[in-house]
């Protein structure tokens, strides 16, 4: 969710749908059609703001309404069903992590004259602070974080030869779900997801129902402090990008002093060029939490002032794998 990555590629305006997003998406047959009386009842909602939604949903071109007032959803639309392989319709819920969070882009000027992120000033409270008093909001937020994981793990597996590593831990692994994909498809590979306690419950029990757990564990851990050491690789999995650069430094310099003398570190983010770092999301990072997307170069640079040298840059997909190899002359921090 590891931490953060949020919305993949969204249909145009999107966002204007989140208040309708429960109407429009949470329809049980989304091939039939039904009033807005009947959808107010449905949801236990007021009838008329509710109809006045669905219209404007209408003219944004995620509905149609037919000759008996009835609504459905168009060839648009479709993005907003709770089962759409894209998974849009629970980055834009309000009621969940990433469409909550949103919400404090109306701070956004706060945050340009301060150079403070906007989260904390919106809502009195800092990003994963406010996952941690929400538990509802943190398990949207897990399971946003591993369903885009799943999509993605399996290009990660592949692209790498992770097994020459021996043991890699997935540090802030969130639900298990790229250590699942390496251990599927390295069978002499050994993993350990570490994150918080509720992530790591649930790594823990994804990894039994997969039948992993003979080579694969998680375990409750801070990855500001100290990390297990010994292992072949140490991977941070959109992570990075979630912690400005000071907070990055301790995060990459603990997966260093855990990997030497032996080890590799392993960042996994949307870091090949310049070009493609995303100006959105690099503004929901900075807004939410202060962190950042950072090019190739900028990481190199960063990874560098913590005692790591790049290695080797693999494509997988949309991502990048960055390897960074430890250097011994740097001593570890106690």
């Amino acid at each position: 969710m590891g931490r953060a990555a949020m919305a993949g590629s969204r249909p145009d305006h999107a966002d204007g749908a989140a208040g309708g997003g429960d109407a429009a998406g949470r329809g049980r047959d989304h091939r039939g059609s039904h009033s807005g009386p009947e959808l107010a009842g449905r949801l236990a909602v007021a009838a008329d703001p509710l109809a006045r939604v669905l219209d404007h949903l209408v003219t944004a071109g995620f509905l149609r309404r037919d000759v008996d007032g009835a609504y459905a959803l168009t060839d648009a639309g479709q993005w907003l069903r709770d089962d759409h392989p894209q998974g849009v319709r629970a980055s834009i819920d309000l009621e969940g992590a990433i469409g909550h969070a949103d919400m404090c882009m109306v701070e956004l000027l706060h945050s340009v004259r301060s150079g403070e992120p906007a989260f904390p000033r919106h809502f009195g409270q800092g990003f994963w602070e406010d996952l941690a008093e929400h538990p509802d909001r943190a398990a949207s937020y897990n399971a946003l974080m591993g369903h885009q994981l799943a999509a993605e793990a399996p290009s990660v597996a592949a692209a790498y030869d992770w097994s020459t590593l021996g043991e890699v831990v997935d540090v802030g692994g969130g639900d298990g779900s790229l250590l699942i994909a390496l251990l599927r498809a390295h069978p002499t590979l050994r993993g350990t997801v570490l994150d918080l306690p509720s992530p790591a419950t649930t790594a823990a029990r994804a990894l039994g129902a997969a039948a992993l757990t003979d080579r694969g564990g998680a375990r409750a851990a801070n990855f500001f402090e100290p990390l297990p050491a010994g292992a072949g690789g140490y991977i941070l999995s959109r992570v990075i990008h979630d912690w400005d650069d000071d907070d990055a430094r301790r995060i990459l310099r603990n997966c260093a002093d855990a990997a030497r003398p032996k080890g590799k570190v392993f960042v996994i983010e949307d870091t090949e060029d310049v070009e493609s770092v995303s100006t959105e999301m690099d503004l929901r990072m900075f807004a939410y939490c202060g962190g950042r997307e950072r090019s190739l170069d900028r990481l190199t640079d960063l990874a560098r002032e913590t005692g790591l040298a790049l290695g080797t840059v693999t494509s997988a997909r949309h991502r990048s794998i960055v390897e960074f190899l430890p250097d011994q002359t740097v001593p570890q921090t106690s």
